[in-house]
């Protein structure tokens, strides 16, 4: 028996689950089939003999709905790889294991995130892919310090490798180009007395480096061995060319040609190397800075926590701390996990999760984050948030994917250099052979093999794309904005129209008590008597009265008896005296006269405020008004947006003429009113049936859907868990600034992105004719191997450099 659980697909309530479950009842060999409508996971027991994974596909399809494994997401170390080729070798290597449903490899981060079917497929059997390509693949089970520890140990090895190459390729050119540039050599060595000696010490001195740049070649040539050459391959081939041509002149020269002296190319070789081996490490020290946003988040978390066990305080390492531990914290310190405050007051810093710059009052019962820093007060808390479940974790984990994700610009580079390599070999066959045939001679022909070989560099164009996302998830992080997939940073800046939803996103989401406009009673009377009626009310206006009572510490009376009428107010008696609480409907239902406070009543309307009339014995004396206050930066961010010609629209189950003044005071172009929780969606749809590109920004469950039909989801952080799911980008503040810092991340990135492309193009389509010798063909200079590796070396780093530039950028507010 066979126990396997999958993903349904189409099931909308308790029936469809039972439809499933009663399909395979008639179905021979499965033996126990239970159906999660919650979760939409189907488990099974089957017999393998008389089921088959086809069997159960097809009857949940009778059913009426459709099943999908249930595939494991795991995220590998690669070694070894060197450019976009190596990418491409082991996405293909990997996608070929039966099981495999995706294999995406990140350069920049030398990361394989692969999606599988765990029944299929093991991670080893993903390694042995990962092997076979001729790279090495290592679980991510390595903390931030040994991953930091890794890498400097690579940058050092570089910067080793360099120095020693440097050391025995400065003399080598002396060597090998003094007697050319006028420079005499002792007379042992020199070309003209001792020819067999001075190709002998350029060889000597040529060993050295290749010993050194042995990784080019192991790499190089497996991958030319496997049919997926790389950047290696090409410059593998460049510098054995030049070497074994070097030993054929050697020989020649033991034989008596001693013109041969003349005719060597150890010095290109050896500086081929050289040059690359410190394109290598510029590279390196780079490609470190770009995740240097995960490594800050990583470090934010302290080692150590204070909890309470048995009474007594006891300091334990930050990974055994457990739900429902009481942990302590000083003024200064770090908080360990995320919980709740039981005991003492205090502000907390809570800027490096969110960006907030002012520290946040908390008192007991307030939520608090962990690695924020308690500024000045005692606490105690109780742990709701531990380990993996933490915001921090959380935070790392949506960064560390959104890095690992590709943007759909980034298919075109991974297109072209697929081909790129054999293209390159193939324009440098040919070249030297046709230099070759018009009777240019072996050296000139292979210093046009070389040259092109060498001045190729798919490293810029796998380069170009991961860098900068890497950078501006990083740096959306730092500012509390979380960007969940590089395609959601790709989208953003193509959106021209954001529609907000009113409560809790551009208002606070907590009605508040505005006006209060009074016949004949005190105005604190009119408000006593409205909140005491109120006290056993839950609808949210009655809560903004009844907080604006207590703010203003006045002693509620009691109520004899509650009656709530559906939609209209509400009914009681205190100390004898019937009071009526409610709207303009249920006045005029009551035959009471409200003309007086008609006008008022109209004005507090127009202005967006909910009035609420209040009767006392069948006699009305006054109104007390009630509004969702706007976020004070509502309106500078909707003038922000206009200001990046982006048009704004607000969604609200409000109706028209509050909905109209609230879009009036912020300055909205859209109002789209009186819409039902499941029509949100619709509405979005609606908009881009004309063609616009929206963005939804929200808050509640109710607008998951709108948030995953919109180009672009934007969820309030402070919002719940559901809608931040649904959500492509989550601002960890309830500050709708934010969606403007977004969106200008989203346009600067793109724009360092084309810029990264734009250079790893131009610099190959320039570089590589110039290397073939057609400008030499019209006159002009022929490249030099030497120059070649030079140039190959800054195209990866003037990329890398490029995408750094981001770690410059400031929200513009």
């Amino acid at each position: 028996m066979k126990n396997k659980t999958y993903k349904i697909e189409g099931m909308t309530c308790a029936a469809c689950s039972s439809a499933v479950e009663r399909a395979f009842r008639k179905v021979e060999g499965a033996e126990q089939v239970n159906v999660n409508l919650a979760t939409e996971k189907m488990s099974i027991q089957f017999d393998e003999e008389k089921v088959s994974e086809e069997d159960i596909f097809k009857t949940v399809e009778r059913a009426g709905y459709k099943a999908v494994p249930l595939t494991k997401n795991s995220t590998l170390k690669i070694e070894g790889m060197t450019c976009a080729s190596c990418v491409k070798a082991v996405e293909r290597s990997v996608g070929k294991v039966p099981g495999i449903e995706s294999a995406s490899v990140n350069l920049a981060t030398e990361k394989l995130s692969a999606a599988y079917d765990p029944d299929k497929v093991s991670i080893s059997d993903i390694k042995k892919a990962v092997d076979k390509a001729g790279y090495k693949a290592i679980e991510e089970e390595a903390t931030v310090d040994e991953d930091r520890i890794k890498k400097e140990k690579e940058i050092k090895n570089l910067w080793h490798r360099f120095i020693i190459s440097t050391v025995f390729t400065v003399p080598l050119i002396i060597v090998a180009m003094g007697p050319m540039l006028g420079m005499p050599l002792p007379k042992f060595m020199s070309p003209n007395h001792n020819p067999l000696t001075f190709g002998l010490i350029q060889l000597i001195l040529t060993i050295p480096v290749l010993i050194e740049g042995r990784k080019f070649f192991k790499v190089g040539f497996k991958a030319l061995i496997m049919r997926s050459p790389n950047m290696d391959s090409l410059i593998s081939i460049g510098s054995s060319a030049a070497v074994l041509y070097g030993i054929f002149a050697i020989t020649q020269i033991a034989a008596g040609k001693h013109h041969y002296a003349h005719d060597m190319y150890f010095e290109s070789a050896a500086t081929i190397l050289t040059l690359i081996t410190l394109g290598k490490y510029l590279e390196s020290v780079t490609k470190g800075k770009t995740s240097e946003a995960i490594k800050k988040l990583m470090g934010l978390a302290p080692k150590t926590a204070v909890v309470i066990r048995d009474n007594v305080e006891a300091s334990i390492p930050i990974d055994e701390v457990e739900v429902g531990d009481i942990v302590v914290v000083k003024p200064g310190e770090k908080l360990p996990v995320d919980g709740e405050i039981i005991e003492g007051t205090t502000s907390i810093d809570e800027a490096m999760l969110t960006g907030e710059s002012i520290p946040v009052e908390k008192s007991p019962g307030s939520k608090v984050i962990g690695a924020s820093i308690n500024k000045n007060g005692f606490i105690k808390y109780k742990a709701t948030k531990v380990g993996k479940d933490t915001a921090l974790a959380q935070i790392i984990k949506l960064v560390e994917e959104a890095q690992g994700s590709k943007a759909p610009i980034a298919k075109m580079a991974d297109i072209i250099s697929g081909y790129f390599v054999p293209v390159v070999i193939s324009l440098a066959i040919i070249s030297s052979l046709v230099w070759f045939f018009v009777g240019k001679g072996t050296i000139f022909s292979l210093t046009i093999f070389i040259s092109v070989l060498v001045i190729a560099c798919p490293c810029a164009l796998g380069l170009a794309t991961p860098t900068a996302i890497m950078v501006g998830t990083g740096k959306g992080a730092e500012y509390g904005v979380l960007i969940k997939s590089g395609g959601a940073l790709e989208t953003a800046h193509k959106v021209n129209t954001i529609v907000f939803d009113k409560t809790g996103t551009i208002t606070e989401g907590k009605p508040k008590v505005t006006d209060i406009i009074s016949e004949a009673l005190d105005k604190e009377e009119l408000l006593l008597l409205a909140a005491s009626a109120e006290k056993g009310s839950e609808h949210p206006l009655g809560e903004a009265i009844l907080k604006a009572a207590e703010d203003k510490k006045l002693q509620l009376k009691n109520t004899e008896s509650f009656n709530a009428i559906t939609g209209k107010g509400i009914e009681v008696i205190i100390e004898g005296k019937s009071i009526l609480l409610g709207n303009k409907k249920l006045m005029i239902e009551r035959n009471l006269n409200i003309s007086n406070l008609e006008e008022a009543s109209n004005k507090l309307a127009s202005e967006g405020k909910t009035p609420m009339f209040i009767a006392v014995n069948n006699a009305l004396e006054g109104i007390i008004a009630v509004a969702d206050t706007m976020k004070p930066s509502s309106k500078k961010a909707v003038e922000r947006l206009h200001a990046m010609g982006i048009e704004v629209a607000m969604i609200t189950g409000d109706n028209k003429r509050t909905a109209e003044a609230i879009a009036k005071q912020v300055g909205i172009d859209v109002v789209l009113s009186e819409v039902l929780p499941e029509d949100k969606a619709n509405e979005i749809k609606k908009l881009q049936s004309q063609g616009k590109k929206v963005a939804m920004v929200g808050d509640g469950i109710n607008d998951a859907p709108a948030l995953a039909q919109a180009e672009v989801g934007i969820a309030i952080g402070s919002g719940t868990d559901v809608a931040i799911e649904s959500a492509d980008i989550v601002l960890m503040r309830s500050d709708i600034m934010d969606v403007v810092t977004a969106i200008e991340l989203s346009n600067k990135t793109i724009k360092n992105i084309k810029q990264n492309l734009f250079w790893a193009f131009g610099y190959n389509t320039l570089g590589i004719p110039i290397a073939m010798g057609i400008w030499y063909a019209f006159g002009g200079p022929l490249m030099n191997p030497m120059l070649a590796a030079l140039a190959m070396s800054f195209s990866s780093v003037s990329v890398l450099l490029n995408a750094l530039r981001l770690k410059t950028f400031k929200p513009a507010v």
